[in-house]
């Protein structure tokens, strides 16, 4: 069944799935933008609940949205009219997900591993449901890399993406080489401020880096690739002489995502990669500094097209949830 239009002043209701940095940075700015976001739509927005493992842990939301955290999952989507995803991992997200699109309701997404592991298969769930699954934040945060890779360039031809697309061990080789930390006090660094988890083995060992130039390829190319096409290797095994051998030739070291395309262009051949490469100080990515992204596209008629900005961070991952909410709430409203 699908999910009522919301027309006039009707409230567009949104389940929001995980109230963590990103989560929390979606309630609060939907709960203080309120007329914005109705001005853009076309209706009023409303959260209408809001899905949690532990209702009592620390969280900064007022009141009002404090009242609608649930451990029900499940009627958080059966209440709303439009869901976003932004709990992490495979399960439960991937079960969730599917039941919203199963009901026809659109879902926006900021889960890069659900996306990279079963996006296609979710895709055409909603497809076949005639609604949508947006998921813009799955890559580089608040810079637009994928709506300019499916939109911008989609009447051009690209041929390799290469970009930094991993804020978390950015920011610890960039402590290293600007800052003369070591390799080992660099992680701690990161992982005291929150740039790294608890478990940092996904940044890394170059895991989030991988699922993200999977979710380019597939929309660069349209092929059906996955993680374990990705040739990869990560920054863990990296020691300090590796480091100062590269300042010593005038290059910083930086975790790149890669990908290309060779052959037939109805066709084409795609390889991936994700390794810590030296790079030349004029590089344009060996600039970029601490948690920021970069990514350089290579197309037939636009030549290089490259795009820095922040790509990691609560508010800064919400911003492009939003733009993803507004444009699936816009289309839900027509």
């Amino acid at each position: 069944m699908s999910a009522p239009a919301a027309t006039g002043q009707t409230p567009l209701r949104v389940g929001l799935l995980g109230c963590g940095t990103v989560g929390a940075a979606v309630a609060q700015a939907l709960s203080t933008r309120p007329a914005l976001y109705a001005e853009r739509v076309g209706s009023p927005i409303e959260v209408c609940g809001i899905a949690v493992r532990n209702v009592d842990a620390p969280r900064e939301l007022h009141a009002g949205l404090s009242g609608l955290l649930t451990t029900d999952a499940s009627s958080v989507v059966h209440g709303a009219d439009l869901v976003v995803e932004v709990m992490g991992g495979i399960e439960p997200a991937q079960s969730l997900v599917r039941l919203a699109l199963e009901q026809g309701k659109p879902v926006v997404t900021a889960n890069k591993q659900l996306i990279a592991a079963s996006g296609q298969e979710l895709v055409e769930v909603a497809r076949q449901q005639a609604t949508s699954l947006d998921y813009e934040a799955a890559v580089a945060a608040a810079v637009p890399v994928l709506r300019v890779v499916r939109e911008s360039l989609a009447g051009d031809r690209i041929s390799s993406i290469t970009g930094i697309v991993n804020g978390s061990t950015n920011f610890v080789l960039d402590m290293v080489a600007r800052h003369g930390l070591g390799f080992a006090e660099a992680v701690e660094r990161a992982g005291q401020l929150g740039y790294l988890e608890a478990d940092p083995t996904e940044d890394l060992d170059g895991l989030d880096a991988a699922a993200k130039i999977v979710i380019l390829a597939r929309t660069a190319w349209m092929v059906d690739v996955g993680l374990a096409d990705v040739h990869r290797e990560g920054i863990a095994h990296l020691t300090d002489d590796d480091f100062e051998a590269a300042a010593s030739c005038g290059q910083v070291i930086k975790l790149v995502a890669s990908a290309w395309a060779s052959g037939d262009p109805a066709h084409p051949h795609v390889e991936m990669a994700v390794r810590p490469v030296a790079l030349g100080a004029d590089d344009p990515l060996a600039q970029v500094r601490e948690g920021r992204n970069g990514v350089v596209i290579e197309a037939e008629s636009a030549g290089l097209v490259s795009l820095f900005g922040p790509g990691a961070g609560g508010p800064e991952t919400a911003s492009a949830v939003l733009g993803d909410l507004v444009n699936a709430a816009c289309r839900l409203r027509q």
